[in-house]
């Protein structure tokens, strides 16, 4: 016979993976939305410090 904690546990993992089913298998197809970068952090040199940098 099947331990209660087990049977729970079970159940609470059938109903995470059925809750919200459609939703998820939408963003799994559709991967991760699209976001603007920041221009002004992309075109920075790795090494430029800023003035909030230097007050620190």
């Amino acid at each position: 016979m099947v331990s209660l904690t087990q049977k729970t546990q079970r159940i609470r993992r059938r109903k995470q993976s059925t809750a919200g089913k459609k939703n998820k298998r939408a963003r799994r197809a559709h991967g991760t939305p699209s976001f603007p970068l920041v221009p002004a952090a992309t075109t920075a040199p790795a090494g430029a410090a800023t003035a909030t940098d230097a007050k620190g």
